[in-house]
């Protein structure tokens, strides 16, 4: 897998030192991977800050569940990002939808600001937007520097054309990166 990046998402600092070990390079720590992934504890990125050598990006979900969130939830994601920062993170992993599947630029907007300088993913709460090439103009929009997509499907083996399809129309105003499902046996 020369040449390729290879970031693998843990929820226990075991874990990201076994993925290191194996060649990722860059982790994307969380807590509750069960549920798809929640903010990890601040201890949990001290952790990994300790033990990891490579870049390590936070996940910033105040919960499982839909990606709307409420105004005090979004307060809790703008804590968390500031707790990643002094952790010493290296990147922020994010998604915010509007109700009406949308996403929300301008909310999703406001917490890359805060995240500055670290880079924002926005992370597979894109696969449940409305309108996936809509959706991709508007993480584009919200500044975010990567996209994290399986292109709407379960796994991104079942939407490989459909991510060319995103890669092509992003024209390199963001790395769209596949993202759940991909092996050493299905990456190329």
């Amino acid at each position: 897998m020369s040449g390729r990046i290879v970031e693998i998402s843990v929820d226990r600092i075991v874990r990201a030192e076994a993925a290191e070990r194996g060649g990722a390079s860059r982790i994307e720590l969380c807590d509750s991977l069960e549920i798809g992934g929640v903010t990890p504890a601040l201890e949990a990125m001290w952790a990994a800050r300790y033990y990891l050598d490579g870049p390590v990006f936070a996940m910033v979900r105040p919960r499982g569940g839909d990606f709307v969130y409420t105004a005090k939830e979004f307060e809790e994601m703008r804590v968390s990002i500031d707790r990643a920062r002094v952790a010493g993170m290296n990147g922020i992993v994010l998604g915010l939808l509007r109700g009406d599947g949308g996403v929300d630029v301008e909310r999703t907007a406001e917490l890359v600001r805060e995240a500055a300088p670290l880079p924002v993913t926005f992370h597979r709460a894109f696969d449940e937007s409305a309108d996936l090439f809509v959706a991709l103009e508007d993480v584009i929009a919200t500044g975010a520097t990567r996209l994290l997509t399986s292109g709407g499907a379960g796994t991104a083996p079942k939407a490989v054309a459909r991510i060319a399809e995103l890669v092509r129309q992003a024209r390199g105003r963001i790395v769209v990166m596949p993202g759940s499902g991909i092996t050493a046996e299905n990456v190329a």
